[in-house]
Protein backbone atom coordinates (compact mmCIF):
# COMPACT_ATOMS: atom_id res chain seq x y z
CA UNK A 1 0.00 0.00 0.00
CA UNK A 2 1.71 3.25 -1.12
CA UNK A 3 0.08 5.31 1.86
CA UNK A 4 -0.63 4.47 5.59
CA UNK A 5 -3.95 6.38 6.00
CA UNK A 6 -4.91 6.68 9.92
CA UNK A 7 -4.14 8.95 12.41
CA UNK A 8 -0.67 9.60 12.62
CA UNK A 9 0.21 6.93 9.65
CA UNK A 10 1.24 9.18 7.40
CA UNK A 11 5.18 10.54 7.54
CA UNK A 12 6.87 12.93 5.17
CA UNK A 13 8.19 10.42 2.59
CA UNK A 14 8.48 13.12 -0.52
CA UNK A 15 12.08 13.38 0.07
CA UNK A 16 12.60 9.66 -0.49
CA UNK A 17 10.24 9.12 -3.16
CA UNK A 18 12.41 10.59 -6.04
CA UNK A 19 15.25 7.88 -4.91
CA UNK A 20 12.95 4.89 -3.75
CA UNK A 21 9.62 5.24 -4.98
CA UNK A 22 7.07 3.28 -2.92
CA UNK A 23 5.67 0.09 -3.34
CA UNK A 24 2.55 -1.80 -3.03
CA UNK A 25 2.60 -4.43 -0.48
CA UNK A 26 1.40 -7.73 -3.05
CA UNK A 27 -2.03 -8.38 -2.80
CA UNK A 28 -2.74 -5.76 -0.47
CA UNK A 29 -6.01 -4.46 -2.20
CA UNK A 30 -7.25 -7.99 -1.34
CA UNK A 31 -6.66 -9.38 2.03
CA UNK A 32 -6.32 -6.05 3.95
CA UNK A 33 -10.42 -5.20 2.93
CA UNK A 34 -10.77 -8.38 3.71
CA UNK A 35 -9.44 -8.23 7.08
CA UNK A 36 -10.99 -5.09 7.83
CA UNK A 37 -14.27 -6.38 7.24
CA UNK A 38 -13.77 -9.58 9.49
CA UNK A 39 -13.11 -7.00 12.18
CA UNK A 40 -16.11 -4.95 11.53
CA UNK A 41 -18.51 -8.11 11.84
CA UNK A 42 -16.87 -9.09 15.11
CA UNK A 43 -16.03 -6.21 16.66
CA UNK A 44 -19.61 -4.80 16.07
CA UNK A 45 -21.51 -8.39 17.06
CA UNK A 46 -19.06 -8.76 19.90
CA UNK A 47 -18.87 -5.25 21.74
CA UNK A 48 -22.25 -4.46 20.56
CA UNK A 49 -23.14 -8.11 22.96
CA UNK A 50 -20.62 -6.87 26.07
CA UNK A 51 -22.74 -3.43 26.29
CA UNK A 52 -26.14 -5.26 26.09
CA UNK A 53 -25.07 -8.08 28.65
CA UNK A 54 -23.64 -4.96 31.16
CA UNK A 55 -26.62 -3.42 30.52
CA UNK A 56 -28.57 -6.13 31.43
CA UNK A 57 -26.81 -7.50 34.18
CA UNK A 58 -28.90 -7.98 37.66
CA UNK A 59 -27.56 -7.25 40.85
CA UNK A 60 -24.83 -5.13 42.04
CA UNK A 61 -21.95 -4.19 39.60
CA UNK A 62 -18.17 -4.18 40.18
CA UNK A 63 -16.70 -0.66 39.46
CA UNK A 64 -13.99 -2.41 37.08
CA UNK A 65 -17.40 -3.27 34.64
CA UNK A 66 -17.54 0.42 34.22
CA UNK A 67 -14.71 0.42 32.19
CA UNK A 68 -15.25 -2.77 30.56
CA UNK A 69 -18.09 -1.01 29.19
CA UNK A 70 -16.67 2.40 28.31
CA UNK A 71 -14.07 0.11 26.67
CA UNK A 72 -16.29 -1.99 24.40
CA UNK A 73 -18.50 1.58 23.43
CA UNK A 74 -15.66 3.13 22.27
CA UNK A 75 -14.43 -0.06 20.35
CA UNK A 76 -17.77 -0.12 19.28
CA UNK A 77 -17.80 3.25 17.82
CA UNK A 78 -14.23 1.96 16.11
CA UNK A 79 -15.50 -0.26 14.39
CA UNK A 80 -17.92 1.46 12.50
CA UNK A 81 -15.64 3.46 10.46
CA UNK A 82 -13.34 0.08 9.13
CA UNK A 83 -16.02 -0.07 6.13
CA UNK A 84 -14.66 3.36 5.06
CA UNK A 85 -10.85 2.03 5.35
CA UNK A 86 -12.05 -1.53 3.66
CA UNK A 87 -13.46 0.05 0.82
CA UNK A 88 -10.22 3.07 0.60
CA UNK A 89 -7.83 -0.19 0.62
CA UNK A 90 -9.72 -1.67 -2.39
CA UNK A 91 -8.99 0.77 -4.54
CA UNK A 92 -5.60 1.70 -3.96
CA UNK A 93 -6.09 4.20 -0.83
CA UNK A 94 -8.32 6.32 -2.58
CA UNK A 95 -10.51 7.91 -0.75
CA UNK A 96 -14.36 8.29 -2.02
CA UNK A 97 -16.40 9.81 0.81
CA UNK A 98 -15.58 13.50 1.12
CA UNK A 99 -13.01 15.40 3.59
CA UNK A 100 -15.81 15.41 6.29
CA UNK A 101 -15.88 11.70 7.05
CA UNK A 102 -12.19 11.45 6.44
CA UNK A 103 -11.38 14.17 9.28
CA UNK A 104 -14.04 12.10 11.45
CA UNK A 105 -12.98 8.52 11.09
CA UNK A 106 -9.76 9.51 11.85
CA UNK A 107 -10.38 11.94 15.04
CA UNK A 108 -12.76 8.59 15.51
CA UNK A 109 -9.36 6.23 15.56
CA UNK A 110 -7.36 8.28 17.67
CA UNK A 111 -10.57 9.03 20.37
CA UNK A 112 -10.18 5.40 20.51
CA UNK A 113 -6.94 4.69 20.54
CA UNK A 114 -6.41 6.93 23.48
CA UNK A 115 -9.71 5.84 25.36
CA UNK A 116 -8.55 2.48 25.51
CA UNK A 117 -5.55 2.52 26.92
CA UNK A 118 -6.11 4.73 29.26
CA UNK A 119 -9.68 2.79 30.45
CA UNK A 120 -7.10 -0.03 30.98
CA UNK A 121 -4.86 2.01 32.85
CA UNK A 122 -8.01 2.97 35.26
CA UNK A 123 -8.95 -0.91 35.49
CA UNK A 124 -5.29 -1.50 36.32
CA UNK A 125 -5.47 1.26 39.47
CA UNK A 126 -8.82 0.07 40.84
CA UNK A 127 -7.31 -3.53 40.66
CA UNK A 128 -4.09 -2.04 42.31
CA UNK A 129 -6.10 -0.45 44.86
CA UNK A 130 -8.67 -3.09 45.41
CA UNK A 131 -6.20 -5.83 46.17
CA UNK A 132 -3.47 -3.84 47.83
CA UNK A 133 -5.70 -1.42 49.89
CA UNK A 134 -8.70 -3.06 50.53
CA UNK A 135 -11.03 -0.56 49.15
CA UNK A 136 -14.57 -1.00 49.74
CA UNK A 137 -15.07 -0.18 46.28
CA UNK A 138 -18.97 0.00 46.58
CA UNK A 139 -18.98 2.87 48.61
CA UNK A 140 -20.90 5.77 47.46
CA UNK A 141 -18.08 8.02 46.96
CA UNK A 142 -16.27 5.52 45.13
CA UNK A 143 -18.90 5.29 42.61
CA UNK A 144 -19.26 8.79 42.06
CA UNK A 145 -15.53 9.40 41.35
CA UNK A 146 -15.37 6.43 39.15
CA UNK A 147 -18.48 8.12 37.31
CA UNK A 148 -15.86 10.80 36.77
CA UNK A 149 -13.19 8.87 36.50
CA UNK A 150 -14.47 7.90 33.07
CA UNK A 151 -15.87 11.20 32.14
CA UNK A 152 -12.36 12.69 32.56
CA UNK A 153 -11.01 9.93 30.05
CA UNK A 154 -13.61 10.85 27.95
CA UNK A 155 -12.78 14.53 27.70
CA UNK A 156 -9.18 13.87 27.40
CA UNK A 157 -9.36 11.18 24.64
CA UNK A 158 -11.81 13.45 22.66
CA UNK A 159 -9.09 16.73 23.44
CA UNK A 160 -6.18 14.86 22.29
CA UNK A 161 -8.09 13.61 19.18
CA UNK A 162 -7.91 17.47 17.71
CA UNK A 163 -5.28 17.09 16.02
CA UNK A 164 -6.48 14.76 13.57
CA UNK A 165 -9.33 17.14 12.99
CA UNK A 166 -6.82 19.98 12.03
CA UNK A 167 -3.80 17.98 10.07
CA UNK A 168 -5.75 15.20 8.47
CA UNK A 169 -6.72 16.64 4.90
CA UNK A 170 -7.11 15.04 1.46
CA UNK A 171 -4.67 15.46 -1.35
CA UNK A 172 -4.63 14.58 -4.61
CA UNK A 173 -2.79 11.25 -5.81
CA UNK A 174 0.16 10.94 -7.13
CA UNK A 175 -1.72 9.56 -10.50
CA UNK A 176 -4.42 12.56 -10.42
CA UNK A 177 -6.85 9.76 -10.31
CA UNK A 178 -8.02 10.52 -6.95
CA UNK A 179 -7.87 11.62 -3.58
CA UNK A 180 -6.30 10.66 -0.61
CA UNK A 181 -7.19 10.84 3.40
CA UNK A 182 -3.35 11.48 4.55
CA UNK A 183 -1.78 13.99 6.97
CA UNK A 184 -0.37 16.77 6.34
CA UNK A 185 3.51 16.64 5.66
CA UNK A 186 4.18 19.17 8.93
CA UNK A 187 7.44 18.66 11.32
CA UNK A 188 4.91 20.39 14.06
CA UNK A 189 2.33 17.18 13.97
CA UNK A 190 5.00 14.71 13.98
CA UNK A 191 6.33 16.04 17.20
CA UNK A 192 3.11 16.27 18.54
CA UNK A 193 2.53 12.53 17.13
CA UNK A 194 5.82 11.12 19.34
CA UNK A 195 4.70 12.85 22.21
CA UNK A 196 1.41 12.25 22.29
CA UNK A 197 2.83 8.35 22.11
CA UNK A 198 4.57 8.69 25.16
CA UNK A 199 1.95 10.61 27.25
CA UNK A 200 -0.41 8.22 25.83
CA UNK A 201 1.15 5.09 25.73
CA UNK A 202 4.62 4.20 27.45
CA UNK A 203 3.09 6.07 30.71
CA UNK A 204 -0.07 4.54 30.84
CA UNK A 205 1.97 1.21 30.04
CA UNK A 206 4.34 2.05 32.43
CA UNK A 207 1.34 2.53 35.22
CA UNK A 208 -0.68 -0.94 34.30
CA UNK A 209 2.91 -2.71 34.83
CA UNK A 210 3.26 -1.17 38.46
CA UNK A 211 0.02 -2.03 39.16
CA UNK A 212 -0.02 -5.85 37.93
CA UNK A 213 3.23 -6.85 39.07
CA UNK A 214 2.33 -4.95 42.60
CA UNK A 215 -1.06 -7.15 42.36
CA UNK A 216 1.14 -10.50 41.00
CA UNK A 217 3.93 -10.15 43.80
CA UNK A 218 1.16 -9.75 46.45
CA UNK A 219 -0.69 -12.76 45.58
CA UNK A 220 2.25 -14.96 45.39
CA UNK A 221 3.59 -13.60 49.02
CA UNK A 222 0.07 -13.82 50.51
CA UNK A 223 -1.53 -16.91 48.92
CA UNK A 224 -1.47 -20.34 46.92
CA UNK A 225 -3.00 -19.90 43.72
CA UNK A 226 -5.41 -22.13 42.78
CA UNK A 227 -7.06 -22.49 39.44
CA UNK A 228 -9.59 -19.86 39.76
CA UNK A 229 -6.77 -17.05 40.80
CA UNK A 230 -4.85 -18.07 38.10
CA UNK A 231 -7.38 -17.90 35.57
CA UNK A 232 -7.95 -14.65 36.92
CA UNK A 233 -4.76 -13.46 36.42
CA UNK A 234 -4.53 -14.99 32.65
CA UNK A 235 -7.37 -13.16 31.42
CA UNK A 236 -6.60 -9.51 32.97
CA UNK A 237 -2.91 -10.01 31.83
CA UNK A 238 -4.67 -11.74 28.21
CA UNK A 239 -6.43 -8.35 27.74
CA UNK A 240 -3.73 -6.31 28.33
CA UNK A 241 -0.85 -7.66 26.27
CA UNK A 242 -3.71 -7.80 23.24
CA UNK A 243 -3.60 -4.14 23.47
CA UNK A 244 0.16 -3.98 23.68
CA UNK A 245 0.83 -6.35 21.43
CA UNK A 246 -1.50 -4.61 18.84
CA UNK A 247 -0.25 -1.04 19.71
CA UNK A 248 3.39 -1.59 20.02
CA UNK A 249 4.54 -3.01 16.64
CA UNK A 250 2.97 0.46 15.31
CA UNK A 251 4.25 2.77 17.66
CA UNK A 252 7.88 1.38 17.27
CA UNK A 253 7.56 1.31 13.48
CA UNK A 254 6.58 4.88 13.73
CA UNK A 255 9.01 6.13 16.09
CA UNK A 256 12.10 4.89 14.26
CA UNK A 257 10.61 6.16 10.78
CA UNK A 258 10.40 9.34 13.11
CA UNK A 259 13.76 9.75 14.23
CA UNK A 260 15.64 8.46 10.39
CA UNK A 261 13.48 11.15 8.68
CA UNK A 262 14.38 14.23 11.05
CA UNK A 263 18.65 12.88 11.52
CA UNK A 264 19.47 12.75 8.14
CA UNK A 265 22.72 11.46 9.22
CA UNK A 266 20.60 7.68 10.02
CA UNK A 267 19.48 7.60 6.67
CA UNK A 268 18.59 4.26 5.47
CA UNK A 269 18.89 2.16 1.70
CA UNK A 270 16.10 2.13 -0.31
CA UNK A 271 15.46 -1.55 0.69
CA UNK A 272 15.53 -1.04 4.61
CA UNK A 273 12.89 2.34 4.10
CA UNK A 274 10.60 0.11 1.94
CA UNK A 275 10.83 -2.73 4.95
CA UNK A 276 10.06 -0.34 7.19
CA UNK A 277 7.30 1.21 5.52
CA UNK A 278 5.44 -2.07 4.56
CA UNK A 279 5.99 -3.13 8.50
CA UNK A 280 4.34 0.52 9.54
CA UNK A 281 1.38 -0.50 6.86
CA UNK A 282 0.65 -4.11 8.30
CA UNK A 283 1.25 -2.84 11.94
CA UNK A 284 -1.94 -0.69 10.86
CA UNK A 285 -3.98 -3.46 10.15
CA UNK A 286 -3.34 -5.14 13.69
CA UNK A 287 -3.64 -2.51 15.72
CA UNK A 288 -7.25 -2.25 14.19
CA UNK A 289 -7.52 -5.74 15.33
CA UNK A 290 -7.64 -4.77 19.05
CA UNK A 291 -11.05 -3.33 19.07
CA UNK A 292 -12.71 -6.89 18.51
CA UNK A 293 -10.22 -9.19 20.29
CA UNK A 294 -11.86 -8.29 24.03
CA UNK A 295 -14.91 -9.82 23.60
CA UNK A 296 -13.43 -12.85 22.11
CA UNK A 297 -11.31 -13.25 24.57
CA UNK A 298 -14.34 -12.73 26.88
CA UNK A 299 -15.89 -15.98 25.75
CA UNK A 300 -12.69 -17.67 25.18
CA UNK A 301 -11.63 -17.28 28.87
CA UNK A 302 -14.36 -16.11 31.26
CA UNK A 303 -17.00 -18.75 32.34
CA UNK A 304 -19.36 -16.32 33.44
CA UNK A 305 -19.64 -14.33 30.09
CA UNK A 306 -20.35 -17.70 28.64
CA UNK A 307 -23.03 -18.09 31.04
CA UNK A 308 -24.79 -14.76 29.90
CA UNK A 309 -24.79 -15.70 26.48
CA UNK A 310 -26.02 -18.97 27.40
CA UNK A 311 -29.14 -17.46 29.40
CA UNK A 312 -29.78 -14.80 26.64
CA UNK A 313 -29.70 -17.48 24.01
CA UNK A 314 -32.58 -19.47 25.98
CA UNK A 315 -34.24 -16.98 26.93
CA UNK A 316 -34.66 -15.64 23.16
CA UNK A 317 -35.45 -19.37 22.49
CA UNK A 318 -38.29 -18.56 24.70
CA UNK A 319 -37.18 -21.27 27.55
CA UNK A 320 -39.04 -20.15 31.15
CA UNK A 321 -36.80 -18.66 33.86
CA UNK A 322 -36.81 -21.77 35.94
CA UNK A 323 -35.90 -23.92 32.70
CA UNK A 324 -33.08 -21.46 31.47
CA UNK A 325 -31.39 -21.25 35.63
CA UNK A 326 -31.42 -25.08 35.43
CA UNK A 327 -29.66 -25.32 32.18
CA UNK A 328 -27.25 -22.82 33.14
CA UNK A 329 -26.73 -24.82 36.54
CA UNK A 330 -26.42 -28.24 34.63
CA UNK A 331 -23.91 -26.65 31.74
CA UNK A 332 -21.73 -24.53 34.45
CA UNK A 333 -21.97 -27.09 37.69
CA UNK A 334 -18.67 -28.73 36.88
CA UNK A 335 -16.53 -25.48 36.41
CA UNK A 336 -14.75 -24.04 38.95
CA UNK A 337 -12.39 -21.39 37.61
CA UNK A 338 -13.31 -17.88 38.89
CA UNK A 339 -13.80 -15.18 36.37
CA UNK A 340 -12.91 -11.63 35.46
CA UNK A 341 -16.06 -9.98 34.73
CA UNK A 342 -19.80 -10.48 34.83
CA UNK A 343 -19.91 -11.40 38.34
CA UNK A 344 -20.67 -9.34 41.58
CA UNK A 345 -18.21 -9.13 44.10
CA UNK A 346 -19.11 -9.63 47.46
CA UNK A 347 -17.63 -7.10 50.49
CA UNK A 348 -13.87 -8.59 50.43
CA UNK A 349 -11.87 -9.90 53.33
CA UNK A 350 -8.68 -11.23 51.97
CA UNK A 351 -6.53 -9.99 49.12
CA UNK A 352 -7.23 -14.06 48.13
CA UNK A 353 -10.92 -14.17 48.14
CA UNK A 354 -10.69 -10.18 46.47
CA UNK A 355 -8.94 -11.24 43.37
CA UNK A 356 -11.13 -14.62 42.97
CA UNK A 357 -13.97 -11.98 42.98
CA UNK A 358 -12.66 -10.13 40.06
Amino acid sequence: MTEVWTDTYDDDYSNRDNICPPQDLTYSYIYIPILYFIAFFIGFTGNLFVIVLMAKKRGSKRLVDTFVLNLAVADLVFVCTLPLWAVSAAHDNKWHFGEVLCKLSSYIISVNRYSSILFLTGMSVERYLVVLKRLNSKSIGTKKCMIAACGCIWAISLFLGIPSLIYRKLSPAEDNAGDLCEDEDSITFQVLSLALLILTFLLPLGVILFCYCSISVKLLNHISLGKGTKKSLHIIFTIIGAFVGCWLPFNAFKTFLFFSSVFQEADLSCPAFMALRWGLAISVCLAFLNSCVNPIIYTLMDRHFRRQVLVQRLQFCGASQTETRQNVIMSFSSATESSLLFVNRNKPSSPASIWREM
